[in-house]
C-alpha cells in the first residue's frame, strides 16, 4: 500500500507519465503517483479479459471502491487505499473519479464513438478529468477547472492518436474520419484545446502534458504518421520538452 508501489505501476504501464512524475516537485510526487496509478489501473481494466462481463465487473469494482473509500478506509489495496486517503484528505470530486472509470467502458466494446462529440466526451472524462483531479489535489483553485480540462483533454487526444494502430489491431474503430484531412482537423482541434488552458496550473500536474503539443503538431503536419504508428517524438524532443516545461511552466 506504499507510494512506491503506485510509482512502480506508473513506471511499468506509462513511462512517459512516469518521467513527468519524476520531474515534478518532490512534494507533489506522492500525490501524483497515486492518481497516475489509479488511471493506469482503469486504463488496463477493459483489456484484462476478453470477456466483456469481466471487464465491466473490474470497472464497477473501481467505481464501488471510490464510493466506499470516500466514507472511510476499506479493504487494504495498493492503489485503492492511498487513493481513498487522497479522496478524504483532499476532498477530491467523486463525480470526476467515477466518470474516469465509467468512460473506460468504451474500451471494452467494438462500437465506434457515436459522433465526434462522443469522442471528445471520452477524452474529457479520461485525460481531462485526470488533469483536473491532479491539479485540485495539488492545491489548485476550483476556478482552474476549465484550464485543467482543456490541457488534459488535449493530452488525451495526443495519446489517443498515438494508440490508433493498436486500437485498430484490437478490432476497435477509433476514428470516425481516418482520412488525412480528418486526422489533421482533429489534431488542430486538440491544439485549440491547449490554447484554452489559459490559467496557470500546478507545475507538477501540468508536466504530464509535456509531449502534447509536439505530438499534435506532428499529426497536423503529416497525418499519415497516425495510421503508420510513427507519431513518436524523438528522444531529444522528449528531453527538451520535459526540461523546458519543468523550468518555465509553459505548455
Amino acid at each position: 500500500m506504499s507510494i512506491e508501489a503506485c510509482a512502480e505501476i506508473v513506471q511499468r504501464s506509462d513511462p512517459e507519465r512516469f518521467a513527468a512524475l519524476m520531474a515534478a516537485p518532490v512534494g507533489d510526487r506522492a500525490t501524483l503517483a497515486v492518481l497516475y496509478a489509479f488511471n493506469a489501473e482503469l486504463a488496463r481494466a477493459p483489456w484484462a479479459s476478453k470477456e466483456p462481463m469481466i471487464a465491466e465487473m473490474r470497472l464497477q469494482w473501481w467505481r464501488d471502491v471510490i464510493e466506499a473509500e470516500a466514507q472511510g478506509p476499506a479493504q487494504p489495496h495498493e492503489v485503492a487505499s492511498p487513493l481513498g486517503k487522497l479522496i478524504r484528505t483532499k476532498a477530491l470530486p467523486l463525480d470526476l473519479l467515477d466518470g474516469m472509470a465509467a468512460a473506460r467502458q468504451w474500451d471494452i466494446y467494438r462500437d465506434p464513438h457515436a459522433d465526434e462529440a462522443g469522442l471528445w466526451a471520452y477524452l474529457e472524462a479520461t485525460g481531462g478529468a485526470l488533469m483536473q483531479v491532479s491539479a485540485l489535489a495539488l492545491g489548485a483553485a476550483a476556478s482552474s477547472g476549465p484550464s485543467a480540462l482543456a490541457l488534459g483533454t488535449g493530452q488525451a487526444l495526443a495519446n489517443y492518436l498515438r494508440a490508433v494502430p493498436k486500437l485498430e489491431e484490437l478490432g476497435r474503430v477509433p476514428l470516425l474520419d481516418g482520412t488525412r484531412a480528418g486526422v489533421a482537423a482533429l489534431a488542430r482541434a486538440g491544439l485549440l484545446r491547449l490554447a484554452e488552458a489559459r490559467q496557470p496550473l500546478p507545475r507538477g500536474a501540468a508536466l504530464a502534458a509535456y509531449l502534447t503539443r509536439p505530438v499534435l503538431e506532428m499529426a497536423v503536419r503529416d497525418p499519415a504518421l497516425v495510421a503508420e504508428g510513427k507519431l513518436v517524438p524523438t528522444e531529444f524532443t522528449r528531453r527538451k520538452r520535459l526540461l523546458w516545461q519543468s523550468l518555465t511552466g509553459h505548455y
